[in-house]
């Protein structure tokens, strides 16, 4: 134990990365600019090539960064999983999405061990950061790892951390966002958590694995819950006839006993979506229905349907069919000033649109182009001439770069979900 805690300390200690994502590498350049020599590991060889190019593939690293690590030997990338035997430390930040059945998919996080038990050794810190279930790093991980007749606890040394990133956040990044762990025994808590806290600010050390991974998935739960409580109010503001947004606003200015959440197109990006069916599949298997989450989950899943119902009563209201319209959307990712559009509603209202018989378009600066049910589109550009041409701008991500009061001036309708044309005037502007 000695021995590793010098190399960290010292910051010796070669540390491996597996998934170089949105996830793997921030954190292996905060690693690398902590002067970690630290190495990803990675089954894509254009990540591979871009990293050993300098250029970076992710919004918020910029490729100037990854340059002059990649230049100093700090940082570098390799499809040979071998090299894991050189590591004294392991970090696994590799997906976990949801099956069809809405179940966990664990196998990235199956290969990934499966990997590491072939180049195991002693002393070596093994950290999962794959948002899951409680009790993977313990009861998945573990066993794997351990058919090597190392022991963790006693041999190596097993934690797990979740990942905290999130995209486009400017004020908070890898190093400023405090960093939980939770190990298999003490000492891999401390291990691990003295790993971390040579590159990121706070570190808080939680008694076990399990209660590490459940603090993730309370996380983003408690987003989903309350982003699904201002969805359904904004449904009943619409049948009280008031505004939403309005009423959000006012209760906001209580300072206390109120936190704002806001209503919106539906939920997407890698983690809301996912982790409260991770939650509850766990606690299905233990006999436990988890009612609330899966109420959550209910209304922000509808409400791509209700805004293409509203979009087809406000053109209605104009005398015009929604099969008969030509709508241009406004957005495309998940969320604001990304490039990412996983899990996206955006992507389910285009489709719900286009399945109405509705002439559908999308302008989105950050995507140029994106595949629907096999066919291509390509964002469309945001001049005067194209608004006019069109019978509604629906508005479902709010990008920062995009000129609203050009948007609504030069449109016939304007449906807006996100509240992003606030404090603009107009009697063709209708909010969600």
């Amino acid at each position: 134990m000695n021995e590793i805690k010098k190399l960290i300390t010292e910051r010796k200690a070669k540390i491996g990365i597996i998934g170089l994502g949105y996830v793997g590498l921030p954190l292996a350049v905060e690693f690398a600019k902590g002067g970690f020599e630290t190495t990803g590991f990675e089954v894509d060889s254009k990540k591979v090539k871009n990293i050993a190019k300098g250029v970076s593939y992710i919004g918020d690293i910029a490729s100037s960064e990854v340059l002059a690590l990649s230049k100093a030997g700090k940082l570098k990338a390799s499809l040979d999983f071998s090299g894991l035997k050189k590591m004294d430390a392991v970090i696994v930040c590799v997906p976990t999405p949801l099956r069809k059945s809405k179940d966990p998919d664990v196998s990235y996080i199956v290969t990934a061990a499966l990997h590491i038990k072939k180049y195991l050794r002693k002393n070596q810190i093994i950290i999962l950061e794959s948002t899951t279930y409680p009790g993977t790093t313990k009861d998945l991980v573990k066993p794997i790892l351990e058919e090597t007749g190392l022991k963790a606890g006693r041999d190596f040394h097993l934690a797990f951390s979740p990942e905290r990133v999130d995209p486009g956040n400017t004020k908070y990044g890898i190093k400023n966002t405090p960093k939980v762990v939770g190990g298999l025994t003490k000492t891999c808590t401390t291990l691990a958590g003295l790993l971390y806290g040579q590159v990121i600010d706070t570190v808080l050390e939680v008694s076990s694995t399990e209660a590490a991974e459940l603090v993730k998935l309370l996380e983003n739960t408690f987003r989903a819950v309350n982003i699904a409580m201002m969805n359904e109010m904004a449904l009943m503001c619409h049948k009280l006839g008031l505004d939403v947004w309005e009423v959000i606003k006012a209760a906001s200015s209580k300072p206390f006993g109120f936190m704002p959440f806001y209503p919106g197109p539906g939920i997407g990006g890698h983690c809301i979506p996912l982790d409260p069916h991770y939650l509850g599949w766990k606690m299905k298997t233990l006999n436990f229905e988890p009612r609330f989450i899966e109420l959550a989950g209910v209304i922000n899943s509808s409400m791509p349907d209700h805004v293409v119902a509203r979009l087809g009563e406000l053109l209605n209201s104009t005398g015009k069919a929604l099969s008969r319209s030509k709508i241009l959307m406004i957005g495309m990712t998940y969320k604001p000033d990304i490039s990412d559009p996983r899990e996206s509603p955006a992507k389910d209202v285009f489709t719900l649109l286009r399945h109405t018989g509705a002439k559908t378009d999308y302008h989105d600066p950050f995507v140029p182009e994106i595949e629907l049910e096999g066919c291509l589109y390509r964002s469309k550009p945001l001049t005067a001439k194209m608004l006019g041409a069109y019978d509604c701008a629906l508005i479902i991500t709010p990008h920062s770069t995009i000129d609203y009061l050009k948007l609504v001036k030069h449109s016939k309708l304007v449906f807006d979900t996100r509240n992003a044309a606030k404090g603009i005037k107009g009697g063709n502007i209708h909010r969600l």
